[in-house]
C-alpha cells in the first residue's frame, strides 16, 4: 500500500508541475506590468490586453484541448503545452513591439489551457477515491507555488537590477528587468517537458480506448491490484452503457441527464473567476502601490500573497478527504465576501489631498504649474480626484501621471487593506482554488469527462479574461470601493448556490459519482 502511495504520489507531482509554470506565467505579469505600460505607452484597455491575453488563447485552449486528449492521450497534450510555455517565455522577452508582446504572451496561453484542463483530469483518472482529492489538489498547489515563485522571482530581479553588483550589470538586469522576469520560466517548462517522458498515460483513457491489459499494470502500481480490477472493471462497464460512444459531440452534454451537472460545473466556474482573484494576482502590485506605499513595499507585499496562497493550499488538501468538498465551499466563499466588503470600506472611507510640498516634488517630474491648483483640496473618492486632475492637468497628463498623483494624495489604511486581501486569498485558496478542479474532475461521467470540463473550463477562462481586461478600466470608472463591492456581491451569490445545490462527492469513485448525479437515460 505504501509503494502504491508513493507511486501516485511521484506521477501526481510530475503532472501537476504544468500547474506551477502556469501559476508562474500568469503571475509574472504583475511585476512586468508597470515597465511594458511605461515602454509601450498602453491605454488602460491595452493594459487589460497584456494582462488577459494569455486568459483569451487559454479559454480557446480548454474548448479544444479535453477532446484532443480524447483522441491522442492526455500525456502528448501535456508535452504540448511544456513547449508552449518554453516558447512563450523566450519571445515575450525578446518583444520589442507591442503586437509581438501579445502574440508572444498568447502562445503560452495555449500551453495554460492545456494543462489546466488535462493535469487535474489526468490525476483524476490515475488515482484511488480515498486520495484523489489530495491529489488532483497537488495541482492547485502548485499553481500557487508558481504564482508564489513568481512573485518571489519578480522581487528578486528588481532588487538585483537596482543593485551594484557586477554581473548583474553584465546583463543589463536592471535596464531589462522585465525581459529577465518574463524568461526565466522558460527553465522550469523544459524541466517539465523532460519529467513527463517518464510518467504513464492515463489509465482510464486506455482502458476507453481498447489497452485494458497496459491500463491494469498502471492502475495496479497507483492504487493495488483487487481495487485496479475493480476499477478498470468500471470503466468498461460505463463506456459500454453508452451505445453511441463513438459520437461524441457538444450537444449530448445539454441532454436532461446532464442539466445538474453541467449547471454545478458552470456555476462554480463562473464563481472562481467573477470573485476577482486574477485581478487581485495580476494587478497586485498594482492595487498596493494605489495604498500609497512605495515600489519595494508593493512588491514585497505580493510576496505575502503568494506565501498565504500556498500555506492556504497545503490547508484544504489536508482537508478535502477529511471534511469534504462542500464545507471548504462554505467556509471560503463566505470569507471572500467578507474580505472584499472590507476592502470596499477602506477604499471607501479613503480621502485624497495634495499638499504643496507632495506638489512640489511631483511637479519636478510632470513639470505642469497648474497643478499648484490642486493645493490643499479635499476630494472623497478616488473617481472624484481623478477627475479633478484631468480637469485641471487635462487627459492626456493625468493619464500618464494619474496613479503616482493617487500615492501621493491618499490617506488611507493601507493595513486593512492589506490585510482584506490577504484574507481574500486565504479564503480563495482553501476553497474555490483547489475544490473547483477536484469537482470538475468528478462529476462528469467517463466518456464525457474530456469534452465536459473543456467547456466548463471555457467558460471559466472566458469569464478571467472579462474580468482582467476590464479591471484597470473599472479602476479608472467605478473606483476601487465599487470594484471590489461588486466582487463581494458575487460571492454573496454564489454562498447562495452552493448552500442549496451543491452535493458532496467525497470517497465515491467516478464510476459511483456518474450512477448517482447524472440522471438515467
Amino acid at each position: 500500500m505504501k509503494s502504491n502511495r508513493t507511486y501516485i504520489t511521484k506521477v501526481s507531482l510530475i503532472v501537476a508541475l504544468g500547474g506551477f509554470i502556469m501559476g508562474f506565467d500568469a503571475s509574472v505579469i504583475s511585476g512586468v506590468l508597470k515597465f511594458i505600460v511605461a515602454k509601450f505607452e498602453l491605454t488602460d484597455i491595452q493594459t487589460g490586453w497584456a494582462v488577459g491575453c494569455i486568459t483569451l488563447t487559454a479559454t480557446l485552449a480548454m474548448l479544444v484541448s479535453g477532446p484532443l486528449s480524447d483522441k491522442f492521450g492526455r500525456k502528448k497534450i501535456l508535452k504540448a503545452a511544456a513547449l508552449l510555455f518554453a516558447v512563450s517565455a523566450f519571445t515575450s522577452a525578446m518583444s520589442n513591439e507591442f503586437w509581438f508582446f501579445i502574440i508572444a504572451r498568447m502562445l503560452g496561453g495555449f500551453g495554460v489551457g492545456a494543462s489546466l484542463i488535462i493535469a487535474p483530469m489526468y490525476i483524476a483518472e490515475i488515482s484511488p477515491p480515498k486520495m484523489r482529492g489530495k491529489m488532483v489538489s497537488f495541482n492547485q498547489l502548485n499553481i500557487v507555488l508558481g504564482l508564489s515563485a513568481a512573485f518571489f522571482s519578480n522581487y528578486l530581479i528588481l532588487k538585483l537590477g537596482n543593485s551594484d553588483a557586477s554581473w548583474a550589470n553584465s546583463i543589463n538586469l536592471g535596464e531589462n528587468n522585465w525581459r529577465w522576469m518574463l524568461g526565466i520560466e522558460a527553465l522550469p517548462a523544459i524541466l517539465y517537458f523532460i519529467f513527463l517522458f517518464i510518467v504513464p498515460e492515463s489509465p482510464r483513457w486506455l482502458a476507453i480506448n481498447g489497452e485494458e491489459e497496459i491500463a491494469l499494470k498502471i492502475m495496479t502500481k497507483a492504487s493495488g491490484k483487487e481495487l485496479a480490477i475493480r476499477e478498470i472493471q468500471a470503466v468498461k462497464e460505463s463506456v459500454k452503457s453508452d451505445v453511441n460512444k463513438e459520437k461524441i459531440s457538444l450537444s449530448e452534454l445539454f441532454k436532461p441527464a446532464m442539466r445538474f451537472v453541467l449547471l454545478i460545473g458552470i456555476v462554480v466556474a463562473v464563481l472562481q473567476q467573477i470573485t476577482g482573484i486574477n485581478s487581485v494576482f495580476f494587478y497586485s502590485t498594482t492595487i498596493f502601490e494605489q495604498t500609497g506605499v512605495g515600489e519595494d513595499a508593493s512588491f514585497t507585499q505580493a510576496i505575502y500573497l503568494g506565501i498565504i496562497n500556498v500555506l492556504f493550499t497545503v490547508l484544504a488538501m489536508w482537508l478535502i478527504d477529511k471534511i469534504g468538498r462542500k464545507p471548504l465551499l462554505l467556509i471560503g466563499v463566505s470569507g471572500i465576501a467578507i474580505s472584499m466588503f472590507v476592502i470596499s470600506a477602506s477604499f471607501s472611507s479613503a480621502t485624497f489631498q495634495l499638499d504643496k510640498a507632495s506638489i512640489t516634488e511631483l511637479n519636478k517630474t510632470i513639470q505642469e504649474d497648474r497643478i499648484f491648483e490642486l493645493d490643499g483640496k479635499t476630494y472623497d473618492s478616488d473617481i472624484e480626484f481623478r477627475n479633478a486632475i484631468n480637469k485641471v492637468l487635462g487627459p492626456e497628463i493625468a493619464k500618464k501621471h494619474g496613479d503616482n498623483l493617487i500615492k501621493s494624495a491618499i490617506n488611507i489604511n493601507s493595513v486593512l487593506v492589506l490585510v482584506g486581501i490577504l484574507a481574500f486569498v486565504a479564503s480563495f485558496a482553501i476553497s474555490l482554488g483547489p475544490v473547483m478542479w477536484v469537482l470538475l474532475s468528478e462529476l462528469f461521467p467517463n466518456r464525457l469527462r474530456g469534452l465536459a470540463i473543456s467547456f466548463v473550463g471555457f467558460i471559466n477562462s472566458g469569464v478571467s479574461f472579462t474580468v482582467q481586461l476590464v479591471f484597470p478600466w473599472e479602476l479608472a470608472n467605478i473606483g476601487n470601493a465599487g470594484t471590489f463591492l461588486i466582487y463581494g456581491a458575487f460571492a454573496v451569490v454564489g454562498l447562495i448556490f452552493i448552500v442549496t445545490l451543491i452535493p458532496e462527492t467525497k470517497g465515491k469513485s467516478l464510476e459511483e459519482l456518474e450512477k448517482i448525479l447524472v440522471k438515467s437515460k
